[in-house]
């Protein structure tokens, strides 16, 4: 191998390790791995706990100005639409959330990996999942357990029960 194929090497696996330190750190908002045991915390019957809701909606405002913008959330909100199935590749549940008057989420509830969601337009859930900006206010993915177990994963808290 000569010198240049050694750079180029070299400079693949250092991008190859920093793309998954990015992917897997607490910046990036990964959680920590998933015996497999827990679920979320419940409060007396109401469903699980939220994080601050107001900081949270200040941080997906913001995510506009940083288009590469995604990170784990949880948050309540109200299904506004629901949506047809993706049925290519790995099949999805589609439907629209709204969390404030102005901040709206797509949900793309992977029903390979978890069972869909039993869910109605009005219907008020709590949900996990990760955050990705896109230029119609982002999408919410991984709202199911991880298959690998690596991290703790997301679900859809609905009619008191959870989907994940």
């Amino acid at each position: 191998m000569n010198k240049f194929s050694r750079i180029i090497a070299g400079v693949a696996v250092a991008a190859l390790v920093s793309g998954y330190n990015y992917f897997f750190s607490e910046e990036s908002g990964s959680t920590q791995a998933n015996s497999g045991k827990s679920s979320p915390n419940l409060e007396s019957g109401k469903g699980p706990s939220l994080e601050n809701q107001s900081a949270l909606l200040s941080k997906i405002r913001s995510a506009k100005e940083n288009t590469h913008s995604r990170f784990w959330m949880s948050a309540e909100g109200t299904v506004v639409k629901n949506l047809k199935d993706d049925l290519k590749g790995s099949q999805h549940q589609k439907f629209l959330i709204k969390l404030a008057s102005d901040v709206t989420l797509l949900v793309a509830h992977n029903i390979d990996l978890a069972p869909r969601a039993p869910v109605s337009v009005g219907d008020k859930i709590k949900i996990r999942g990760r955050y990705e900006w896109n230029n119609r206010g982002g999408v919410l993915h991984w709202t199911h357990h991880d298959s690998k177990g690596k991290i703790e994963g997301g679900w859809i808290y609905a009619d008191n029960k959870f989907y994940k």
